[in-house]
């Protein structure tokens, strides 16, 4: 099929603008489709669709770059991008909150993952989703503003194993298409107690290793689909995506106090009410 440099730019842009802030990708992707004029997703696009988000994890990776060697045994660095990385925490994120974090949808969705490729084509579980995961941060966030809610952590560097563990249990929620594992991340982060900073660092950081598993294995499943013709759309469309979210984290991460999760909520609802009369009607 024909593909122009003008749809792999603006799929670029949304994947990057939406990637990593709580509103799903997966539903702005195939809202963006179906505007583009694709009745359904064409298999070429299910593969750029994978190289660019790709390209999101590589934006990710460079910001949280020197906290990635810190996690690794690397001596600690300061600060950079605006990032809450301690020169010299009294604790340190590690690898053991990481595993914690990630092990659980990873497992999950290697067990389910034949019956969450088939929901993913479904529309209406995108739609339901958008809308749960609109009120699941919205309570999150009125349970954290109400005071119950005891603040322990105000960096990476002072969450816990349980908290880590509580965390990633709650990211299997992601495995929902359509309920944006951010989403997930950053109010489960609130509830067990962490700061508004904290919870997008953590987020934004087992982004990086769970996105790389999902990523390479979508991958290789469907690299039958690219050929040398599409090179420059899928290139271009790499490329306008990692720009894209880079400048999305970094700019997220300096406003993330002044920002509620509950305008991400209605902005939910208000993509899912924009799904249901282009998608489904």
């Amino acid at each position: 099929m024909l593909l122009h440099w003008f749809d792999s730019v603006i799929l670029g842009i949304v994947e990057g603008l939406t990637e990593f802030l709580p509103v799903s990708s997966t539903g702005h992707m195939i809202l963006t489709n179906k505007l583009l004029g694709y009745e359904e997703t064409p298999a070429i696009l299910e593969t750029f669709e994978i190289i660019i988000q790709f390209a999101a994890i590589l934006a990710i990776a460079l910001v949280y770059r020197h906290k990635i060697f810190q996690v690794f045994g690397g001596k600690p660095k300061d600060a950079v991008s605006g990032l809450s990385v301690d020169k010299l925490p009294k604790r340190r994120l590690n690898l053991i909150h990481v595993a914690l974090a990630i092990i659980p949808p990873l497992a999950l969705a290697f067990l389910l993952r034949h019956p969450i490729k088939e929901l993913g084509f479904s529309q209406y579980p995108v739609l339901l989703s958008l809308v749960v995961g609109g009120f699941y941060m919205w309570f999150a966030e009125s349970r954290y503003d109400s005071g119950k809610i005891k603040r322990t952590a105000e960096t990476m560097d002072d969450i816990n194993y349980k908290q880590a563990l509580i965390i990633g249990l709650f990211q299997c929620l992601s495995l929902w298409p359509g309920f944006s594992r951010s989403g997930s991340t950053i109010a489960a982060g609130m509830l067990t107690g962490l700061s508004y900073r904290a919870a997008a660092d953590f987020s934004f950081f087992v982004a990086i290793p769970i996105m790389t598993v999902a990523t390479g294995y979508e991958l290789l499943d469907s690299f039958g689909n690219l050929t040398s013709g599409d090179a420059g759309f899928f290139i271009t469309g790499f490329i306008v995506s990692f720009i894209v979210a880079w400048l999305v984290i970094i700019s997220f991460l300096k406003v993330i106090q002044k920002v509620k999760l509950k305008y991400f909520a209605w902005y939910r609802f208000a993509v899912a009410i924009l799904f249901y009369l282009f998608i489904m009607r």
